[in-house]
C-alpha cells in the first residue's frame, strides 16, 4: 500500500511557529506532525510514502533524510504551494497514482486504527473516512449521506444536509486511483483549480459513481490549523504512544506491521 500525503502549505494560521517552519514538522511531543504520521501508516504496513512539499521543503526533507533514510520516504515539490490550494499540490503527485493508495492531508493526526479501519473496508474504488460530532462550524469540511454512500462534501453545506465530517484521508482502491487521476486532470485544465481544494473533485465524482464512506467514531484523529489545536494533537499523540505500547509488549499483533525506522 502506498500513502501520498499532501504537506506542501505554511500553516499562516499557526503564526509565529510556522513563520520559518512548514506546519508538518512542527513538534508533538517531541516527534513533528509527519513522523507521526509516516509511523502510524507503518503500523499498518504502508511502506511507501510520497509527501507533496512546498513552503520550506528543504527543511522537511533534511528531518526525512536524518529519519529515514535516502530510500523510504519520497518528496514532490509543488512550485505553486504559495498561490494554490491542495488541488494543484494533488495533482503534484498524478504520476503517483497508479496503484491503490491512500490519500492524506499533511495535517490531519491520527492513531493507527483509523487507518486499519478504512482498510477493512472491501469493494469499494473510493472510500472517505467520516467523524462524527454535535456540531459543526465553517471551517469543517462537512458531508452529507445516503447510509454509508456519499452525497455531497463541502465547507458551505446547509446544517440539514450536514451528517459528518472529512478528517483528510481516503483509500482508493482497484479502479479508484485511476477514476481519480483522470477527474484531477478534468479539473485542473480550468482556470479556477488554483483555488480549489481536492475534495471538490470527490463531490463531483460522487453525483456520477458510488463514492462510500468509512465512519471511525469512537477513534482518535484531529485536524491541526489553529493554536488551540496543538493541545488536542497531544491527546492524539498519546492514543498513538499508547498502541505502541501494546505492540512493544506483545498485547497487539499486527501481522502487516512494517516498520519505516
Amino acid at each position: 500500500m502506498k500513502a501520498l500525503i499532501l504537506s506542501a502549505g505554511q500553516g499562516k494560521r499557526l503564526l509565529p511557529l510556522t513563520a520559518d517552519c512548514p506546519k508538518c514538522i512542527l513538534p508533538v511531543r517531541g516527534r513533528s506532525m509527519v513522523e507521526w504520521q509516516i509511523d502510524e501508516l507503518a503500523k499498518c504496513g504502508v511502506s511507501e510514502v510520497i509527501i507533496v512539499l512546498g513552503f520550506r521543503a528543504d527543511k522537511v526533507e533534511r528531518l526525512l533524510r536524518k529519519r529515514y533514510g535516502l530510500n523510504r520516504v519520497r518528496t514532490i515539490y509543488n512550485p505553486a504551494y504559495a498561490v494554490s490550494d491542495n488541488l494543484v499540490s494533488c495533482w503534484a503527485a498524478h504520476d503517483e497514482m497508479n496503484t491503490d493508495f491512500v490519500l492524506l492531508n499533511g495535517d490531519t493526526l491520527f492513531e493507527a486504527a483509523v487507518l486499519e479501519r478504512l482498510l477493512e473496508t472491501h469493494g469499494y474504488p473510493v472510500t472517505v473516512v467520516v467523524s462524527h460530532k454535535d456540531d459543526y462550524d465553517t471551517d469543517d469540511m462537512k458531508v452529507e449521506l445516503d447510509s454509508c454512500r456519499l452525497v455531497k462534501i463541502g465547507k458551505d453545506l446547509l446544517p440539514d444536509q450536514v451528517d459528518g465530517e472529512s478528517i483528510g484521508m481516503i483509500l482508493f482502491r482497484d479502479q479508484g486511483p485511476m477514476l481519480f487521476r483522470n477527474a484531477l486532470g478534468r479539473a485542473v485544465s480550468n482556470p479556477s483549480a488554483q483555488k480549489k481544494w481536492y475534495l471538490s473533485v470527490i463531490d463531483d465524482m460522487a453525483r456520477s459513481i458510488p463514492v462510500w464512506t468509512c465512519s471511525i467514531k469512537g477513534l482518535q484523529w484531529c485536524e491541526v490549523d489553529y493554536h488551540a489545536d496543538l493541545k488536542l494533537a497531544e491527546k492524539v499523540v498519546s492514543a498513538c504512544d499508547g498502541r505502541r505500547k501494546d505492540v512493544a509488549d506483545g498485547r497487539v499483533c499486527q501481522a502487516t506491521q512494517v516498520s519505516l525506522r
